[in-house]
């Protein structure tokens, strides 16, 4: 089963202006994507995502000249070899780092769905796990910044769907920050998960503020309050509470989450399966975090790809945390062009698709529908 062909398609669609949702990161204006097949010589196709990266005409185009050309003619099935090619090409030495991690993820998904196809089993059972339920919590682009009592609205239909979690935005300012966690706390009682996310927004100053607020809602956790990089001001934060500190949607391969794990800062892992370099490097991830007894919190992308790849991979590891579910009002990409996959129940929770492979269908028609949009993202 050689790769005869890679193909990266780069979409867009723009957010209608009353959907607009403000992050710590800005206002959103539209969602890219970038989808990825993979031909055999055989006439195997195997689907992958790539995650747009804030450019994705540029990544797209990474993946179909360069690694396109270092991957053809490699075993399909080979994703070890596949993935130590690019790794060697273009990440260790002189490439192109993070875009290069991102255009693998997708290839190594699309390898992945063939390696399903070709055997007839599902992504879990391929991986050695079982079909199971994964508790969900609401995330996605939604919950972002808004009055109070409009956040728990919006929250109280999630709540009332069956979620037993879902995640605020923050990264506004403290005093408004604490006010939204406050709120929804006091409409839904002790029972219900809140995570916070305030999306690299914060100052340590703004930490120290928010911290003991978040200790009295007892918060599941505070993500990505500062870039990835930033491992000093991690550090310091950690002492001003003891909600646990989350990411991983912005650390590359199980190099940086080697770090990340013994600085023993950051405990709620969070590897993207369309960034971090696919489903191959997010189960070595798995396993440092196994051995550190930390869960893994798979960030999901915008297309049922990855979706569906987040729930295969909790399906197959021994420290599953929970799936990230896409609530957005307005998502083509998940209801249109990929077929539907990973229906929250009405309890909070998902089960992986059980058709071979990722399980997921894509109307290539539908991919004319989405041309790529340039520019940033969020404003």
């Amino acid at each position: 089963m050689k790769i005869k062909d890679v193909v990266a398609y780069p979409l867009s669609f723009p957010i209608p202006d009353h959907l607009n949702v403000k992050l710590g990161i800005g206002r959103a204006i539209k969602r890219d994507a970038i989808l990825i097949k993979v031909t055999t010589e055989s006439g195997l196709v195997g689907w992958g995502e790539a995650h747009a990266g804030r450019a994705p005409g540029a990544i797209a185009q990474l993946v179909n000249t360069t690694l396109r050309s270092l991957v053809l003619g490699y075993d399909a099935t080979d994703v070890v070899g596949i993935w130590q090619r690019v790794y060697q090409m273009q990440l260790a030495s002189h490439g192109m780092g993070a875009g290069a991690a991102i255009g693998l993820s997708g290839i190594d998904m699309a390898c992945w769905d063939i390696r399903g196809k070709a055997v007839g089993w599902p992504l879990y059972k391929l991986l050695g796990g079982a079909s199971k339920r994964i508790i969900a919590y609401a995330g996605g682009v939604s919950l972002g910044h808004q009055p109070p009592q409009e956040l728990v609205e919006e929250a109280r239909k999630h709540v009332e769907h069956g979620y037993q979690a879902l995640k605020l935005r923050f990264g506004d300012t403290p005093a408004n920050d604490i006010a939204r966690g406050e709120a929804v706390r006091a409409a839904f009682g002790d029972e219900l998960d809140i995570m916070t996310d305030a999306n690299t927004a914060y100052t340590v100053a703004d930490t120290r503020t928010v911290m003991p607020a978040l200790d009295a809602i007892n918060a599941a956790w505070l993500e990505e309050p500062f870039a990835p990089h930033d491992h000093r001001s991690y550090r310091m934060t950690a002492g001003f509470g003891r909600t646990p500190l989350a990411a991983g949607e912005n650390h590359y391969t199980r190099y940086e989450f080697h770090r990340v794990i013994e600085d023993a800062v950051i405990t709620i892992l969070q590897p993207d399966l369309s960034k971090t370099g696919g489903i191959t490097e997010a189960l070595r991830i798995a396993a440092l975090a196994s051995a550190w007894k930390h869960t893994v919190n798979p960030h999901t992308s915008v297309t049922g790809l990855n979706m569906a790849a987040s729930a295969h991979f909790l399906a197959a590891v021994d420290n599953p945390g929970y799936y990230e579910a896409d609530v957005s009002r307005y998502n083509p990409f998940r209801d249109e062009l990929t077929s539907s996959v990973c229906e929250v129940d009405s309890q909070g929770y998902v089960t992986p698709p059980d058709a071979p492979g990722l399980g997921v269908e894509v109307d290539e028609a539908a991919l004319a529908k989405f041309p790529v949009i340039e520019g940033p993202g969020y404003i």
